[in-house]
């Protein structure tokens, strides 16, 4: 076997990432890998330089990880600005740091793909030891994975790898025959404030259209694309990704979009682009021209829980954040980073970092959970 470092994603061959890692996660496709390159949302120049990790067998790519060396923490939605921070007053530089995620894509999934028939944990270790390996030869300070799957992060620990918790909420399909069946699952106070809030939207005269992605116009793209860039422009900030971007995604792999439409008078007033998995609907962006009573509500979380049950998906994930999705009955998950820190001072006092947020964290959910909306303790 031999491991290498490749410089770009165009350096793997569609059909064998895909072959290994499959494409019942969206985010892992070569297709998705490559346009975010293709496009520069992800460079040098944006602080993300791609530097991932295959292993092959006689020329067979048989492990993928993918990687990056990160000038910044942002588009992360795992925060480590303090951790920054603390480096600096110490007059120690903390980037470049490696990374092992899925860029701007906070959603749970494998990070490592391993083909069947090889030694899961000794792919690991050789991946753990090459990236620490390479972070002294290259002057990087650290390693961090984000949103490994849970079988993932039980390797990790078995190889001394820091893991932190995190909280999502997220949407689970339990046999649902249609939305009032899942509202009937809640409490009085509950289905009555969802019904209201999904009855405003016809009052408003606003009327919520599914397509898939494939199917759509560039017309209907760049209709998106700007109530995409609206949300960032409110919030002061500038867009992660391109129109460029999403026409790409549209192309190489858009039977696993959704896209939501709301219209008034036929004219398109608000739209939100969920990623469809193999059991799984991701929702992931969203935007407005203009505010509507639970228009929000509608578009991002009901339209998809409407999806999930008619084509019996499993789980809604609905992305980071938001106490407010609980009582439309998400539910609070655990979530895991994992973190390999060079410096043994800072390692040292991350742990007992780690160790109290833990606390603070469990009591969260623990919090999160007295406050779901379900008739039943599940």
């Amino acid at each position: 076997m031999e491991i290498r470092q490749i410089s770009s994603i165009s350096d793997i061959d569609a059909p064998a990432l895909n072959s290994l890692a499959g494409i019942d996660y969206p985010f892992l496709r070569h297709e998705f890998l490559a346009a975010l390159e293709h496009t520069s949302a992800v460079s040098k120049e944006t602080g993300w330089l791609p530097a991932h990790l295959i292993i092959t067998n006689d020329e067979e790519i048989i492990a993928f990880m993918p990687l990056y060396v990160k000038a910044h923490s942002w588009g992360e939605y795992v925060f480590d600005h303090q951790w920054a921070s603390a480096y600096q007053q110490n007059g120690i530089d903390y980037y470049p740091k490696y990374l092992t995620a899925i860029p701007f894509t906070p959603c749970q999934g494998p990070r490592i793909c391993v083909n069947t028939g090889y030694n899961l944990i000794e792919i690991n270790k050789l991946f753990i030891s090459t990236i620490q390996e390479l972070t002294n030869a290259q002057n990087i300070s650290s390693w961090h994975c984000l949103f490994p799957l849970d079988e993932q992060v039980e390797l990790f620990k078995s190889l001394n790898i820091q893991i932190r918790e995190g909280v999502q909420f997220q949407w689970f399909n339990r046999d649902y025959q249609n939305f009032d069946d899942f509202l009937s699952a809640l409490t009085a106070n509950k289905r009555k404030m969802i019904k209201r809030e999904r009855k405003r939207i016809a009052e408003q005269g606003v009327k919520l259209v599914q397509f898939n992605g494939a199917e759509a116009s560039s017309t209907q793209w760049e209709t998106f694309f700007n109530f995409y860039t609206m949300t960032y422009l409110k919030k002061g900030s500038e867009p992660y990704l391109t129109l460029e971007f999403f026409l790409n995604i549209a192309r190489t792999m858009g039977e696993q979009l959704l896209l939501v439409f709301a219209l008034n008078d036929q004219r398109p007033v608000a739209a939100a682009l969920s990623f469809l998995g193999s059991d799984t609907l991701y929702g992931r962006y969203w935007g407005c021209y203009e505010e509507y009573h639970s228009l929000h509500f509608e578009t991002c979380y009901y339209q998809g829980i409407d999806y999930c049950i008619e084509n019996q998906l499993k789980r809604f994930d609905s992305g980071a954040q938001g106490e407010h999705k609980i009582a439309r009955g998400f539910e609070p998950v655990t979530t895991y980073s994992a973190h390999w820190i060079k410096d043994t001072g800072f390692a040292d006092a991350i742990t007992r970092f780690l160790q109290r947020e833990k606390i603070a964290i469990q009591q969260y959910k623990e919090n999160a959970v007295s406050y779901l909306p379900f008739k039943e303790k599940l």
